[in-house]
């Protein structure tokens, strides 16, 4: 096993330790302190040594282990370390890189000077209190400025040496602030007006050292930066390069540390602790164009990318990056493109952060809660929030587009319910944030934000389980030159309905849908499904639309025309109820299983012809047919008797595919 030595007191050294842990590769990782020390990733291949070496004691340490290679990772101010260890190597004939870490354009609000004497020298010049973050090393220029003592205040490692090297500089205890880094942009603020800072030094550290945020907090604190401008670095590579030329050289595993972040509704207020200490950790961030504004702050590279294939594809692409923030709106958990993320991202380490969802924030605004309502989403989708309002009263609803507001309140008044109460939160914890309140009826021309979040509640209305519906519950006419459109009565509905085995997302076809009650059932048993009601009489389609808009079905469509060929278009169905064929019964069922040979297939015959060819079709198709009769007798008043008027029996089958064959059901 090769053997490699990293000078890590930075935070790429870290991150190249975290990179070479459990890794091929022995890995002695050198800092400067105990301290240092504790920051290190542990590994059975990962060995730390604290304590300061000159260039004798580094030759002694080459010589004696032969390492590798030599990964010079130390301060870009550490130009001493540098060239020792640059020596050392030469000396010893051990191969030395430089890891450089990349510097920051000049802020033109900033001040540059070229050493802490250089900015000693303008704060003597230049009133105002000031931060000095340059570290508890090089304090006695700041000694030398007249009033030092009441304007500097000292923020340095919390450790022993460091508060010795402030008391020997003269500062008091009131102007050490003793603290580990790394500092948000939050905190930086508070610390500048705290100590009522018109000055704060720092040295040009570069993002990773948080120089970036210094400047922003400057900014926001009404203060100016004193940069120390860095001196020049040895020729060397970037982090990137150096993972590559690692990787490539000892061949290390890609498997990466990945965090699915949700952001909360993007200001910065609503993200959580966990959220914001990940944001700072990552090499960088992929998420939609939003989400990267909303999380600019932080910098780091980023890639824009919405769909959970290209996202992992990203991932894939940029190997360098070892720690990657996927950031998504709102909670990573709530109609969130995590659930397709994660099985692309096997074989790294993945961790999601939830956030704050636009439910909870707009609930919290409105007083009320949310564990009692549904949730819908209409971003980018179809739907309706008419069936679940009806059955549950209270209904959460994601929205896009300016006009969804109106489209929301068209639905609801189309469906007879104007009275229904909707909030709608708009730019939820910006600046501008607006809710607007009223009934359908009141915000039926009204316009939204884009993206909003809306509450709508009306008191539910208890309704029994949509199975076997009176038949006075659907609309009938006479139809055609007199000739009744044809019913599944209500008895003879709740059997066959109750075989076709419905979930709440399967996809129906009903295949001679007569009045649609068959239709208008399922649909109300498969809210997140579809329903596609298939009729060739066109009063009888006609009466179908009729009684889905009775019942505020927004999951039933009606499809005009003769099967087989009507079924062509639609989707795969999960379930398939025959109540007419038209004589095509035998190319109605090859099509439902060539399309899904798992389909749940019942077929109702009242005829004996029907079942006839029923049984004809279910042999030559190699499929089995469980098939009842049903015989129903209702009560009719004669005087003051009651007698039994039977109906006609009809026959229900529930096909499926034989034990044995090439597909059958479990």
């Amino acid at each position: 096993m090769s053997d490699l030595c990293i000078f890590a007191g930075t935070t790429e050294g870290r991150r190249l330790a975290e990179l070479l842990a459990g890794q091929p590769v022995r890995v002695l990782a050198c800092v400067a302190t105990e301290y240092g020390e504790t920051l290190i990733p542990r590994g059975d291949n990962i060995e730390v040594s604290a304590g300061r070496l000159d260039r004798e004691q580094m030759e002694a340490l080459f010589t004696q282990r032969r390492f590798d290679a030599v990964i010079d990772a130390t301060h870009p101010f550490a130009t001493r370390v540098s060239e020792n260890l640059a020596a050392a190597c030469a000396a010893t004939e051990t191969h030395y890189l430089r890891l450089n870490r990349d510097a920051e354009a000049e802020d033109a609000e900033a001040v540059y000077v070229d050493s802490i004497q250089g900015a000693a020298d303008f704060l003597a010049e230049h009133p105002g209190n000031a931060l000095l973050a340059t570290g508890s090393k090089e304090l006695a220029p700041y000694a030398g400025v007249e009033g030092y003592r009441e304007r500097f205040y000292a923020r340095v490692l919390p450790m022993e040496a460091s508060l010795a090297a402030c008391a020997a500089a003269g500062f008091a205890p009131a102007h050490i602030i003793a603290m580990q880094g790394p500092f948000s942009v939050d905190m930086n603020v508070a610390t500048l007006k705290a100590v009522n800072a018109a000055w704060l030094v720092t040295k040009d550290s570069g993002d990773s050292g948080g120089f970036r945020d210094k400047l922003e907090a400057a900014r926001l604190a009404g203060a100016r930066c004193v940069v120390i401008g860095r001196p020049a670095q040895r020729e060397g590579m970037r982090y990137a390069q150096v993972a590559a030329w690692l990787r490539e050289r000892y061949g290390l595993s890609d498997a990466r540390d990945i965090d699915i972040i949700g952001i909360g509704m993007g200001d910065a207020g609503t993200l959580t602790l966990e959220a914001d200490a990940a944001l700072r950790a990552c090499d960088c961030r992929i998420g939609a164009a939003r989400m990267l504004e909303a999380t600019a702050r932080y910098g780091k590279a980023s890639y824009a990318e919405i769909a959970p294939a290209k996202i992992a594809a990203a991932i894939a692409g940029h190997p360098e990056h070892r720690r990657v923030a996927v950031v998504m709106s709102g909670d990573s958990g709530f109609f969130s493109g995590t659930k397709k993320l994660l099985p692309l991202l096997e074989g790294h380490r993945v961790r999601v952060i939830p956030g704050l969802s636009s439910m909870q924030v707009l609930c919290a605004r409105l007083h009320t809660s949310w564990d009692d309502a549904t949730a819908l989403s209409l971003h980018g989708r179809a739907g309706s929030v008419v069936p679940e309002l009806l059955r549950r009263g209270k209904v959460f609803c994601l929205t896009d587009g300016a006009d969804a507001l109106r489209r929301v309140c068209a639905d609801l008044i189309d469906a007879d319910m104007g009275d229904a109460v909707v909030a709608v939160g708009q730019r939820l914890s910006y600046p501008d944030e607006a809710i607007l309140r009223g009934t359908a009826a009141e915000l039926a021309d009204r316009d939204c934000a884009p993206l909003s979040a809306m509450l709508i509640e009306r008191p539910a209305i208890p309704a029994p389980l949509p199975v076997g519906l009176p038949d006075e519950a659907f609309l009938r006419d006479l139809g055609e030159n007199g000739r009744a459109v044809p019913m599944t009565k209500s008895e003879v509905r709740a059997v066959s309905v109750s075989k076709l085995r419905l979930t709440e997302d399967a996809v129906v076809w009903d295949v001679g849908a007569g009045t649609g009650s068959v239709s208008v059932e399922a649909a109300l048993l498969c809210p997140r499904g579809h329903v596609y009601a298939v009729e060739c009489r066109e009063d009888a389609a006609e009466l179908i639309g009729r009684n889905a808009r009775r019942f505020a079905l927004r999951n039933l469509s009606v499809v005009r025309g003769t099967a087989p060929e009507a079924l062509e278009a639609l989707p795969a169905p999960d379930s398939v109820f025959v109540g007419g064929s038209s004589g095509g019964m035998e190319q109605i069922l090859w099509l439902a299983l060539e399309r899904n040979p798992r389909a749940r297939i019942v077929v109702n015959a009242i005829a004996l012809e029907s079942v006839g060819e029923l049984t004809r079709v279910a042999e030559a198709l190699e499929l089995e047919a469980d098939i009842v009769q049903l015989t129903v007798a209702r009560a009719r008043k004669l005087g003051r008797y009651h007698l039994m008027n039977g109906m006609n029996p009809i026959w229900i089958a529930e096909l499926h595919r034989r034990e044995g064959g090439t597909e059958h059901e479990d």
